[in-house]
């Protein structure tokens, strides 16, 4: 999937542990282990905003679009 979950390194920098962004954002520490390791198709905003909330940072800083070879990178006019 050309979406990259950057969370760890978000959470790295903000030097918060997994059991306290669970406890905080109201998910449980499975499903943020899961997410960490981007093995998730999907995420609610809500969850997404709180994480936000949280780590004071955009999602940007946590969701990151790469290109596979098979999808090209700009879309061609047509």
């Amino acid at each position: 999937m050309p979406i990259i979950v950057r969370l760890d390194v978000m959470m790295a920098k903000r030097k918060v542990r997994s059991n306290d962004l669970a406890r905080a954002i109201g998910i449980t520490q499975a499903n943020l282990s899961l997410l960490k390791s981007d093995k998730v198709k999907g995420i609610r905003f809500s969850t997404l905003d709180a994480i936000c909330r949280y780590l004071d940072c955009q999602p940007g800083d946590i969701l990151e679009y790469q290109a596979g070879e098979d999808q090209p990178a700009e879309r061609q006019a047509g």
